[in-house]
């Protein structure tokens, strides 16, 4: 029996995996990090030129915040209000809205992180049993993970928008005119994990279906 020529499927599905593993790590890393920085929302005030006293006070009033601290200008960053505490619950009706976001965001993008070290292992195990069928799952549970991820910063990024929007509207419009809000590399660091958790989960899908696609009949008799 000599075997046709053809694609080395399993060695191609090993390197599949591989990058997959990378992938899995290179995305904890980045939303671990994410989550643990403070600089996913950022509030710069330029004040009008008057001198170094200005200056000093535009820095000060400056600000930026994550998922659980808000550090404005040289003080110490200070915890966020827990938006499961009864304090919260006893908020007007206008901010309900906000603290369901900010309960919302700060449960997916933990729960996604704890998925990606879950799908990791599962991703390993599966390659070393070289089961097309476990892979097929796994590749769907990080890709699960990578929704999770997609959710917690899109709903991040409409809580902060309207929170702006509540503070201009519950202020004077005149005191936001030198404030210029900014998203800074914590949120790029979770979109980053986003994407390679979802090759991680693409990598791992693509692995299942060269293993399952091996050729019964790849060999002919001379």
């Amino acid at each position: 029996m000599v075997p046709l020529p053809g694609c080395p499927r399993a060695v191609l599905a090993g390197r599949l995996c591989w990058g997959a593993a990378l992938n899995g790590v290179l995305s904890f890393v980045l939303l671990a990090a994410a989550i643990g920085t403070d600089y996913w929302y950022l509030v710069r005030v330029d004040l009008p030129a008057g001198g170094n006293r200005s200056a000093w006070e535009a820095e000060k009033l400056s600000s930026h915040s994550g998922l659980w601290h808000l550090c404005e200008g040289r003080n110490a960053c200070v915890p966020l209000i827990d938006p499961f505490s009864a304090e919260s619950r006893q908020a007007p009706a206008s901010l309900q809205h906000l603290l369901c976001m900010h309960r919302a965001f700060v449960v997916l993008l933990p729960l996604s992180l704890i998925l990606i070290v879950f799908g990791w292992i599962c991703g390993i195990i599966s390659s070393l049993v070289r089961s097309s069928r476990l892979l097929r799952i796994t590749g769907c549970y990080l890709l699960l993970g990578a929704l999770l991820t997609l959710s917690g910063t899109s709903i991040y990024i409409s809580y902060s928008r309207a929170a702006f929007t509540e503070a201009v509207r519950m202020f004077d419009q005149q005191r936001f005119e030198h404030v210029h809000v900014a998203f800074g590399w914590s949120l790029a660091l979770a979109w980053l994990s986003f994407g390679t958790e979802g090759l991680a989960g693409i990598l791992l899908l693509l692995a299942a279906w060269g293993i399952h696609l091996r050729p019964d009949g790849g060999s002919v008799a001379i």
